[in-house]
């Protein structure tokens, strides 16, 4: 059996991220941008945003980041999403909604798209915990963008072979979930083993 993991020193120069970034609580997810980038930029990517490997995506706020980042990751461009946000909880049920939602709706563009869609949406209860968490204890953009790279790579890994499974029927192969391809049928895939 083989083991897949994704690692940070393999060739970096083909990797693609786009990031998308809510403007509300912009002291904080500035922050994390800068964090998220020094990353990136350490480990050989390109961040400039006129270059080719990283996208940058502003958004009102964090509620309209799930819909961004299914719409980048279906276009099958990147090798990972990065959304940054901060929602900040105050004195009505705002919060909750918004927090469940964000978080349902990032994890929801991961699993339709096969992209991986890293959640980098700090959930505090007060603005010194969140600027805590985007720099002044540590920056937690920096651990997002080591999760898109880590995942970016093993996506690739994974993407990068065709594996089989036994069926009923026979061999029927598994085809890599972010290619966008048609998947086989039994008659196909049985072309494709026999050639």
């Amino acid at each position: 059996m083989a083991v897949f993991e994704g690692n940070f020193t393999q060739d970096t120069s083909s990797l693609r991220f786009a990031i998308v970034i809510a403007r509300f609580n912009d002291l904080v997810t500035g922050k994390l941008l800068s964090g998220c980038q020094d990353c990136l930029k350490r480990h050989g990517i390109d961040i400039n945003p006129h270059g080719t490997q990283v996208d940058y995506v502003w958004v009102p706020g964090s509620i309209e980041i799930p819909p961004i980042a299914r719409q980048l990751a279906s276009s099958r461009r990147y090798d990972a999403v990065i959304c940054l946000g901060a929602v900040i909880r105050g004195q009505t049920p705002h919060f909750d909604y918004v927090a469940a939602e964000v978080a349902k709706g990032i994890a929801a563009a991961a699993f339709q798209t096969g992209v991986p869609v890293i959640f980098g949406v700090l959930t505090t209860d007060t603005m010194q915990q969140a600027l805590e968490r985007a720099g002044i204890k540590s920056n937690l953009g920096w651990n997002y963008a080591m999760n898109a790279l880590e995942m970016g790579s093993l996506m690739r890994q994974i993407n990068s072979m065709t594996s089989y499974s036994r069926s009923e029927e026979g061999t029927t192969p598994i085809l890599p979930i972010a290619t966008g391809e048609t998947p086989l049928t039994s008659e196909s895939a049985t072309e494709v083993i026999e050639s």
